[in-house]
């Protein structure tokens, strides 16, 4: 049994700890956080152990592995520390928000062997397993072309979105990591766009709204991504993949299959589904799954720290691109 510590007591410390307390091949030992009242009620419910000092249970003789689920300022600290004391670690994104202490916290990682997964969930939901199965079976030959439309049902509040990082570090991250692992190649090219549409106040933040990206890869193949804080129909993702041979298309998900006809409408439909915590949950349960596997039978983790560099340099060269207006060519150093 692979003993494992969530550390963060927030909304997807509180996925995660789920996923592992319902996992057969892990025990969840306990949940930290400075957050007391969250911790507690938490651990309550899973019937864990409560601390309150992320760091200090990194030293602990009996956790094997850590799931960080804290703020993004806390990752690289409690990742490097864990990976010091001989932990498996899987983060959730982004690694950092500054390429260069990320570049200096995945080199540390590398020196030290460590096991670390970075939680771009994505890769695990389902759709997305039987699309890449798809690719790599040669159902649409060579690939061409990846188009990823992405868009929140709602502007996320003010204080998140400040110190979020903007849109192409928070949320455009997950479809860079997205079109890295169907592209089959490293982008290395980037154009983007960005707009104020649904609030020009972001100016005040310097971040956006509505954003739109190219990428190119050495061999020519291209992915378009658009990607928006606002949908009103509800949670917007979709993923198309063009081939030599045909295209492959993973469509959005709603509470039912059920359609209606009548005198005034056609084949009206629930809304989608509201928000990523509906969306993805199969995709969180997958990827904790894929770790604990992994680590159970001694093989490679799925994803790595280095994923988590790349798709960071993706969104900064994406913003540099909006900022002047430019083609950015990608370089993704050592």
């Amino acid at each position: 049994m692979l003993r494992i510590a969530v550390l963060g007591a927030g909304r997807i410390s509180k996925i995660h700890a789920a996923n592992v307390a319902a996992n057969p091949l892990a025990t969840l030992v306990l949940v930290a956080d400075p957050w007391r009242e969250g911790v507690d009620a938490l651990c309550t419910q899973l019937g864990c152990e409560a601390a309150y000092d992320c760091a200090a249970v990194l030293a602990r003789d009996d956790i094997d592995a850590v799931v960080i689920g804290t703020s993004t300022d806390t990752h690289i600290d409690l990742m490097l520390r864990a990976v010091a004391n001989g932990k498996a670690v899987l983060c959730e994104k982004p690694i950092d928000l500054d390429i260069d202490k990320a570049q200096h916290a995945v080199n540390e990682v590398e020196r030290l062997k460590g096991k670390v997964m970075l939680g771009f969930n994505r890769r695990f939901d389902p759709d997305m397993l039987q699309l890449r199965k798809a690719i790599a079976a040669g159902q649409i030959g060579e690939v061409r072309q990846v188009i990823i439309t992405s868009r929140d049902p709602g502007l996320a509040p003010r204080e998140y979105l400040a110190h979020s990082g903007g849109i192409l570090r928070d949320m455009t991250i997950h479809d860079f990591d997205t079109a890295r692992s169907l592209l089959g190649e490293e982008p290395t090219e980037v154009s983007a766009i960005a707009s104020r549409l649904v609030d020009p106040g972001l100016e005040q933040i310097d971040d956006y709204d509505s954003v739109m990206v190219l990428l190119r890869t050495a061999s020519g193949k291209q992915c378009h991504i658009n990607c928006c804080r606002e949908a009103v129909y509800g949670y917007d993702q979709r993923v198309e993949v063009s081939g030599a041979t045909g295209v492959l298309l993973n469509d959005n998900h709603r509470p039912s299959t059920l359609r209606h006809w009548s005198a005034s409408q056609t084949e009206a439909r629930e809304p989608l589904l509201n928000f990523f915590l509906e969306r993805y949950t199969d995709a969180y349960r997958n990827e904790l799954d894929h770790f604990i596997l992994a680590l159970s039978n001694d093989t490679p983790l799925p994803t790595s720290a280095r994923d988590g560099l790349y798709a960071l340099h993706l969104a900064d060269c994406a913003l540099e691109s909006v900022k002047t207006g430019r083609t950015v060519r990608v370089s993704y150093g050592g």
